[in-house]
C-alpha cells in the first residue's frame, strides 16, 4: 500500500531529472526541491528518473546525490532512490559487513519480504557483489544465529491463503513440546519458521495460543537478553504482524536518548510503499502520539522532510 502523496500532474521523469540537475548547480544544493521530487515519486517512477539523468547526463543520479548532500538527510534520499530490490541488497550487504554488522536488518529482509521480492534482493545482491547473500550470511553468523538466518534467508513461500489445519495443529504441538523441551535451536522448530506460508505459520500459532494458552513469544520470552531468542521471537513477528514488529522499532528508534537515525531511515524508507501506514496506525494506537508527530518532533531540517514526506505528512 503507496502512502506516498503525488501531485495529479506530474513532470515528466526527463523534466524532473532536468529539476534535480538545476538543484546540484550554484551556490548550494537546493535540498527542498529535491525532497518535492524524489519524495514524492514512487518507486517505477524514480527508477524512471534515474535513467533519463544518465542518459541525459552522462552520469549516475546517486553519484551526484552522494556528491552534493550529507550526513542524514544524504543516506535516507540515497536509500530512498534505490529500486527496492537493489535497496535490500546494499542493506543486506552493510549488515554483514564487520563494523556494521546486523543480525536485525537480515531478519527483516528475509521475514518481511514477499517470496518474490526477497528472490529479488538476492538477485540484485548477486549482481552487485558477485556473491550470495546466503554465503555472506553463513560467513558473518555462527552457532544458533547462523542456523536460523540462513535458511530465513534461503526460503521461497508459498504466497497463498490456503491452510492445512491438520498440519497446524500437529505443528503446534511440535511448537509447544520443542520450546518446553528449551530447544529452542531445534532443527524442525526452525524448519516450521523458515518454510511455512505465512497464512500456515499464523494458522499453526493461533492453535498454539489456543491449545496452550499463552502466545508463542511469551513462551520464547525464558531469557530476554539472549540475542538468539531475541531474533527468534522478532522473525515470529515478522512473520505474522509486521507492523507491529516496525512500529516497536520505530519507538525504540525515536524515543532512545539521541535518535537511533539509521532505524528510524531504514524503516521509512523501506515500507513507505509497503505498509508504512498500517505502520503508523500500530504505532499511535501504542504510544499514544502520532508518528509523523515522532518524527517531527525528534528530527529537524531537510532529514526530517524528507522522512515527513515519506510518511505522507502533507503541511
Amino acid at each position: 500500500m503507496a502512502t506516498l502523496k503525488v501531485p495529479a500532474q506530474l513532470p515528466s521523469p526527463l523534466e524532473d531529472s532536468e529539476q534535480l540537475r538545476k538543484a546540484f548547480q550554484g551556490w548550494g544544493t537546493n535540498e527542498g526541491l529535491i525532497i518535492s521530487i524524489l519524495g514524492h515519486r514512487n518507486a517505477a517512477q524514480r527508477k524512471l528518473i534515474r535513467e533519463a539523468y544518465s542518459t541525459t547526463h552522462g552520469e549516475d543520479l546517486l553519484k551526484d546525490l552522494d556528491k552534493e548532500l550529507s550526513s542524514d538527510f544524504e543516506r535516507a534520499v540515497m536509500v530512498w532512490t534505490l529500486d527496492p530490490s537493489e535497496r535490500d541488497a546494499f542493506l543486506a550487504n552493510e549488515a554483514t559487513k564487520m563494523l556494521t554488522s546486523n543480525n536485525w536488518v537480515i531478519l527483516e529482509i528475509a521475514s518481511t519480504r514477499s517470496s518474490l521480492d526477497l528472490l529479488k534482493a538476492k538477485q540484485a545482491y548477486q549482481a552487485r557483489f558477485k556473491k550470495s547473500l546466503e554465503e555472506d550470511v553463513a560467513y558473518h553468523t555462527k552457532g544458533d544465529i547462523r542456523k536460523l538466518l540462513v535458511p530465513l534467508v534461503s526460503t521461497f513461500r508459498y504466497e497463498g491463503d490456503e491452510v492445512n489445519m491438520t498440519l497446524a495443529k500437529s505443528e503446534a504441538k511440535l511448537l509447544h513440546q520443542k520450546i518446553a523441551e528449551k530447544a529452542y535451536n531445534d532443527e524442525d522448530l526452525i524448519r516450521i519458521l523458515s518454510t511455512r506460508s505465512k497464512a500456515q505459520l499464523t494458522a499453526t500459532l493461533n492453535q498454539y495460543n489456543n491449545e496452550f494458552g499463552n502466545a508463542i513469544n511469551k513462551d520464547l520470552k525464558t531469557d530476554p537478553k539472549d540475542e538468539y531468542l531475541q531474533l527468534l521471537r522478532a522473525a515470529i513477528k515478522c512473520l505474522t504482524y509486521p507492523e507491529k514488529y516496525f512500529a516497536k522499532v520505530l519507538r525504540l528508534a525515536i524515543n532512545k536518548l539521541g535518535t537511533d537515525e539509521g532505524a528510524l531511515t531504514r524503516v521509512v524508507t523501506t515500507r513507505a510503499e509497503v505498509d508504512l501506514q498500517r505502520i503508523a496506525e500500530e504505532y499511535q494506537r501504542r504510544n499514544s502520539i502520532p508518528l509523523d508527530r515522532a518524527i517531527a518532533s525528534d528530527t529537524s531540517g531537510d532529514y526530517q522532510s524528507i522522512l515527513l514526506a515519506l510518511v505522507g505528512h502533507e503541511d
